[in-house]
């Protein structure tokens, strides 16, 4: 009896926790289809993915522009389901060489506190620049797992 149940319990803990080892959430959306944003967003990685709480994980854009950016912030909004859980602003010369032009990466590192929940959030992510108007503007899905795995997701 003990064993059906260490069988039952290690079953339904697997369906549980391998979806969440297995995401491979890197597509991104523009958050506005119609528009022309000055920059173009040409891939995103996160490494490592899935993300886990408490442990580094760095978000690379691979982005381009005709313009000359001297900077600006970059505003980042999270959501995990429905819910509006952090928002974060950064200078944009601190995650990029400034002046920006051409073919360039934005890149932030961050550790997520160990007690965050795992499932499936939402990130947007808007590019402003010194006068706050909009440069750019995505949205992308990824996973926080239980379960450290040491994989980098591309999409560039």
């Amino acid at each position: 009896m003990a064993v059906k149940l260490f069988v039952v319990a290690l079953f339904f803990s697997l369906c549980i926790l391998l979806p969440l080892a297995s995401a491979n959430s890197t597509d991104f959306q523009y958050c506005n289809k119609a528009a022309n944003y000055v920059v173009k967003v040409r891939g995103l990685d996160i490494t490592p993915y899935p993300v886990k709480g408490g442990k580094e994980t760095t978000f690379s854009i691979a982005a381009t522009t005709d313009e000359n950016i001297n900077g600006g912030k970059l505003v980042i909004d999270v959501k995990y389901l429905f819910l509006h859980v952090h928002k974060e602003s950064h200078d944009i010369c601190k995650e990029t060489s400034c002046p920006v032009s051409g073919d360039f990466v934005i890149s932030h590192s961050q550790a997520l506190p160990g007690i965050t929940p795992p499932g499936s959030y939402t990130l947007t992510m808007r590019m402003l620049d010194g006068s706050n108007h909009e440069l750019s503007c995505i949205t992308f899905g990824f996973s926080i797992s239980l379960i450290a795995e040491s994989k980098a997701v591309a999409d560039m």
